[in-house]
């Protein structure tokens, strides 16, 4: 038995950092259980739900881990004994949808920890105040979100990612552009050296494909392979699998060359009337900052051995993209001129959506002065 029956870490997680995964897991040492109650503010900018599945995800091998989460929208001042009357009964609240067991220890890298612990009647266990340990806070990470990218664990790196996705027809430069796309942000040194791009997992599953039919056919052309539902629900989970891995290990900007719901619309080409809709791995996908959709004008068609079709079909799926982006609520920004004058537009647009990602609500402030910035 450890020191401690039911331990109690409380935060904000906003967002959570490698220094409230050390708080969670020095508590989790000293208790037998222990309960996460992440508080979220409508005012601030990442949703609760979000911090509640990063926290699971990073602690989900500890089975005596818990992770809730509740809305929080009270004000705070540490100096207002009717606030921590409010904000101690939410955390209560919370508590209480997990188990019933009385809280003996809570965990804190705050000034107030002391004063927090005695409205649980529990004893306050400080962990790394001094921030020695992991020298981050919630707030310097919400200040530079490069800067801080270093301090976050995969799957919230991966939730806070900008993603940007090349579609369009064959043989419209989206891998081009993709490239170029991925090669611009990674010159700009430090952590954006670390951004991903993810290649079109379609390509490679066609040539296996292939080979795979080839090997009782030598004489299989190309355009005679026949496709099936099954062949795009495997592109599409492998393609899903390779863009969250790198946005677990990258930057804050990953670059798709295509992604699963690209893959409803080679569905359409390849199946036809036998294409679905609704498919199950098109309504989980991560949030996408943009779409850019490579317009097939002014782009000449070169068959790399790996292509099927002509102008009119690339015309045709120019459209299909754009009316299926356009049904789904999706941002879109349609790519034309030269290859230089897709790229400057690309980069413009993604440039937009990188401020606005790393600009951060400001958390409710305490009047009182006396909230210790600490990890929150």
């Amino acid at each position: 038995m450890r020191a401690f029956r039911h331990g109690l870490v409380i935060g904000k997680f906003y967002p959570p950092t490698l220094g409230h995964h050390h708080l969670i897991r020095a508590a989790a040492a000293k208790a037998d259980r222990l309960t996460v109650v992440c508080m979220a503010a409508g005012v601030e900018t990442i949703p609760l739900a979000d911090r509640v599945a990063w926290l699971r995800a990073e602690h989900a091998a500890d089975a005596r881990v818990t992770v809730v989460g509740i809305r929080c929208d009270a004000p705070m001042d540490l100096g207002d004994e009717t606030v921590w009357a409010a904000q101690v009964a939410l955390m209560r609240s919370a508590v209480a949808t997990v188990t019933d067991e009385p809280v003996d220890a809570v965990f804190t890298s705050e000034g107030y920890g002391e004063e927090l612990a005695s409205w649980f009647g529990a004893k306050h266990v400080p962990v790394d105040a001094d921030r020695v340990a992991v020298p981050i806070s919630g707030t310097a990470v919400r200040a530079d979100l490069a800067a801080g990218w270093g301090y976050l664990a995969p799957a919230t790196r991966a939730g806070l990612t900008t993603r940007v996705v090349l579609v369009g027809a064959e043989s419209t430069g989206t891998t081009t552009i993709s490239r170029l796309l991925a090669e611009h942000y990674r010159g700009h040194g430090g952590v954006w050296a670390r951004t991903q791009w993810v290649g079109e997992y379609g390509r490679d599953y066609t040539t296996i494909k292939w080979e795979r039919e080839r090997a009782s056919r030598p004489d299989l052309a190309l355009d005679d392979l026949e496709w099936t539902a099954e062949d795009f629900d495997l592109v599409a989970a492998e393609q899903t699998r390779r863009e969250n891995a790198a946005a677990e290990a990258g930057s804050p900007l990953l670059v798709c060359d295509t992604d699963a719901f690209a893959t409803t619309v080679w569905e359409r080409r390849y199946l036809g009337s036998r294409s679905r809709t609704g498919q199950p791995w098109t309504t989980v996908l991560a949030w996408r900052a943009v779409y850019f959709v490579t317009d097939h004008r002014g782009v000449p068609w070169v068959d790399d051995g790996l292509r099927e079709g002509d102008q009119d079909i690339r015309a045709a799926m120019t459209g299909w993209f754009t009316r299926a982006l356009t049904d789904a609520g999706e941002s879109w920004v349609l790519l034309t001129g030269s290859i230089e004058q897709r790229l400057a537009l690309a980069i413009r647009t993604t440039d937009l959506l990188l401020a606005q990602a790393a600009t951060f609500a400001a958390p409710v402030p305490d009047p009182s002065g006396t909230r210790d910035r600490g990890r929150l």
